[in-house]
């Protein structure tokens, strides 16, 4: 099956049907056919935005979508490029090989270096804005992620021209002052991004973002987003991956580092395991607070738990994959997703252009990217070689034995 037939023919996973008591194996989908399905979906969020950008015609191409009491068109094309390579950079880091995908990968791979090189050349008319308003900090700090989970394919492949001017790029947002909430880690993640990069950075910046969270935290695996609470997917859009990423790069620069980074990864495992409990038997999940227009982003944080083999006792790869499987076919089959010309639409199942608040626009949606980070592990790993087993809501719903929920103490 090709990608398009499969993207137009690929019904959501069905919940399991059961009587209280009986045994009952997950849905028959096998780990090879989901990771195809998953290198189909990323391969529609990739191409037009890639292939545009790497060819300088993002700007003249890609539609704003937007509300109609906002202005997103010079910040839309900068969010596009940098929350794509966010979920895209684990899958093309793995090595190419003769495989139809590992073929695919570097074809990719070579796409996203060259659609990097435009956006930071000044001389390109895909020049993209780094410095005026203010969300250009939001979308450095993603591209910033992109390059410290692609090291071989992005961040050491760079030519040196290219590489300096992603430097002076990243250093530009300085000028942005971000405010006193989860907008310190976009600081933070352009800072770690300069280190890993060999450039000068500020570790203030760092140290600053890492010890307002760690006061912000309000236990059981949550963060307030500033001193306040906000029940919405924050924590898993920016604030868990942010900080174990920083933390990655940066944990031994600093004893007080080290110290917190145990701390966060306890508090990820935590958030993960409430956040595979959070997928419905039917692959859905609740529409709560701000920017739900990046549908399966939302399960960021799950991502890339997954991502990095550290998902918590009792939550298994398998299940993860099939509900995270679930989610993304949900969301991509909508109708009205994508454009004609195959671009993202406002919505958060289908397009619903009223599910975007004022700073969202076309580019902004390039966030669920994030959801496919497992890509990132070899069609080896356990997450794909596993047989399909049921996540936890639909052993709960089904009348199975499930594991009893406990918070975390600390």
């Amino acid at each position: 099956m090709n990608r398009r037939e499969f993207l137009t023919t690929t019904a959501a996973i069905p919940a399991l049907s059961v009587a209280p008591g009986e045994t009952q194996t997950a849905p028959a989908t096998g780990g090879a056919a989901d990771r195809a399905a998953w290198v189909a979906v990323m391969q529609r969020l990739a191409d037009p935005v890639l292939k545009n950008l790497a060819a300088g015609t993002l700007k003249a191409k890609m539609p704003v979508e937007q509300a109609a009491n906002s202005d997103r068109r010079g910040v839309s094309h900068l969010e596009a490029i940098g929350r794509l390579l966010a979920g895209l950079a684990p899958w093309i880091e793995l090595p190419p090989d003769a495989t139809p995908e590992g073929k695919a990968r570097g074809e990719y791979a070579a796409l996203a270096r060259r659609a990097i090189a435009r956006a930071v050349d000044p001389k390109s008319p895909d020049y993209l804005n780094f410095t005026r308003e203010r969300q250009p900090l939001v979308d450095a700090a993603f591209l910033a992620q992109g390059l410290l989970r692609a090291k071989s394919a992005l961040r050491d492949s760079l030519d040196p021209a290219v590489k300096a001017q992603v430097i002076a790029a990243l250093e530009s947002t300085r000028v942005i002052a971000p405010p006193f909430n989860n907008w310190l880690l976009f600081a933070a993640t352009v800072e770690a991004a300069l280190a890993a990069l060999g450039a000068p950075w500020d570790r203030m910046r760092v140290d600053y973002a890492l010890r307002q969270h760690d006061q912000w935290y309000k236990g059981d695996g949550l963060y307030g987003d500033g001193p306040s609470f906000h029940f919405d997917y924050y924590n898993s859009f920016v604030i868990h991956p942010m900080l174990v990423d920083v933390l990655a790069v940066c944990r031994e620069e600093m004893p007080a580092w080290k110290e917190l980074d145990a701390r966060v990864r306890e508090r990820a495992a935590r958030y993960a395991a409430i956040q595979e409990r959070l997928i419905s038997p039917e692959g859905t999940f609740p529409p709560v607070g701000r920017s739900i227009a990046y549908r399966f982003g939302a399960f960021h944080l799950l991502a890339q738990t997954a991502l990095r083999r550290a998902l918590p006792e009792g939550v298994t790869p398998a299940q993860v994959r099939g509900a995270l499987t679930s989610v993304i076919t949900r969301c991509i089959n909508a109708p009205g997703t994508f454009d004609a010309d195959g671009w993202l639409r406002i919505g958060f199942c289908g397009h619903q252009p009223g599910a975007g608040e004022n700073y969202i626009s076309t580019g902004s949606l390039y966030l669920c990217s994030v959801g496919l980070l497992p890509l990132g592990l070899p069609p080896s790993d356990e997450f794909w070689s596993t047989p399909a087993q049921p996540w936890t809501a639909q052993r709960a719903w089904s009348g199975q034995e499930f594991a009893i929920d406990h918070a975390l103490a600390t």
